[in-house]
């Protein structure tokens, strides 16, 4: 699980730094990378702006273009393993919850973990 958890980590930081700048990720890395991670990263970014819509319509009163880009990047990786069913819910949640803690705040944390339990009892529903 080490190994997934920082390729997770790999991805937020490629994510991060793309929403930041805008950059191509193979500009934003020199040398080998995690395939998870860059799959991952690759894989969400040509879907950001339809996981922020999801974030929005989940979020009460939060848009997901006024989180921070953590906050945002911790959402969108975690909706799309979520969305693609590459780990089981509880996994995803937790693990972007770690994220969020880890990266930004325990308030962060919380936000996180309410809006992907919110998605997650939705899908159930």
């Amino acid at each position: 699980m080490a190994g997934r958890r920082q390729a997770r980590r790999t991805a937020l930081v490629l994510l991060y730094q793309w929403d930041l700048t805008g950059q191509p990720l193979a500009s934003l890395f020199a040398g080998a990378i995690d395939p998870y991670a860059l799959r991952l990263a690759e894989e969400v970014i040509p879907r950001a702006a339809e996981l922020d819509e999801l974030i929005t319509s989940v979020s009460e009163g939060w848009s997901a273009d006024r989180l921070g880009a953590v906050e945002r990047n911790v959402l969108r990786l975690a909706l799309h393993e979520l969305d693609r069913e590459l780990v089981p819910p509880e996994v995803a949640i937790d693990e972007a919850v770690r994220l969020a803690k880890r990266y930004a705040s325990e308030d962060a944390a919380r936000l996180v973990n309410g809006i992907l339990g919110r998605v997650a009892r939705e899908r159930v529903a």
